[in-house]
Order: C-alpha cells, then structure tokens, then sequence
C-alpha cells in the first residue's frame, strides 16, 4: 500500500447506479483519538453524505459486523451511539440485499438502499478494514 493512505472503509454498489460507502477523510483536527469520515449514498433518487467520527472501538465493531455478515446475519453497525447508523440486512423488504443509513440524533432521515453486493464483498471490506487499520490507527493517540 505505501506513503498512500486508504480511505474507502466501506463501498457497496449495484450496476443500477446504486452506492453506500464510508469515507475517512483524513485525522480529526479536534480529536486526537478520532478520524474525520463521512457516509455517502447515491441512488438514481436520492443522494446525500453526512459527517462521522471513527475511532478505534467503531472500526473494530466493524470487524466484528464482517463476522456476523460472514454468518448469515443481519447487522447494525454504530447503532445506539450518537451520529449515524449504518444497517446491512441480507435479505430487505425487497427480498435484496440493503442497506439502511439513519440519522436518528440528527437529521431524523433514513435511506434504504437495495443492491446486490458483489461475491467476495466480504473478504473485500475486511482487506479494507485492514489497510485502514495499518494506516490510520498509528496516528492516533488515546
């Protein structure tokens, strides 16, 4: 990977032009333990971002939603915290993969977007999870 840091955590897209992806943008200015992120979603009818903090403990709960989805589960990833929560049901109310974005504590939006991963999305995002890890955590204090 070198000197060039990861930056897509998550990237989820279908051919229809559907897409959810998390983005670490760079170290958080105002917290040393934090990295500045966003969520965005882009749909033929809808798109939008949204800031989010990620920190050690939100990226190894990542991890452990890999795992889960690797077993067949539904998971809920950031839920019960403050800011969004990303959700990632196998089977959605179109009998398709989706995810859900919710800003509860915000905005009071959410977005569910069907798309169907592509085979290996898994082992994907755990490599993802790895070079964000190996790159960004170093940099952290805390």
């Amino acid at each position: 990977m070198g000197d060039s840091p990861s930056r897509e955590l998550l990237s989820l897209a279908d051919d229809e032009g559907n897409s959810v992806s998390v983005n670490v943008l760079g170290r958080s200015s105002g917290w040393t333990a934090g990295l500045d992120a966003e969520i965005v979603v882009k749909t033929p009818f809808v798109s939008g971002r949204i800031d989010l903090a990620l920190y050690v403990a939100r990226l190894e709960s990542w991890a452990d939603a890999l795992d889960r989805l690797d077993a067949g589960e539904d998971v809920a990833w950031m839920e019960m915290s403050s800011g969004p929560s990303i959700f990632i049901q196998l089977t959605g109310e179109r009998d398709c993969p989706e995810v859900v974005v919710e800003d509860e504590s915000g905005s009071m939006v959410t977005v569910r977007v069907p798309l169907v991963p592509p085979d290996g999305w898994i082992a994907d995002h755990r490599e993802r999870l790895r070079q964000v890890m190996d790159y960004w955590v170093p940099m952290l204090s805390g």
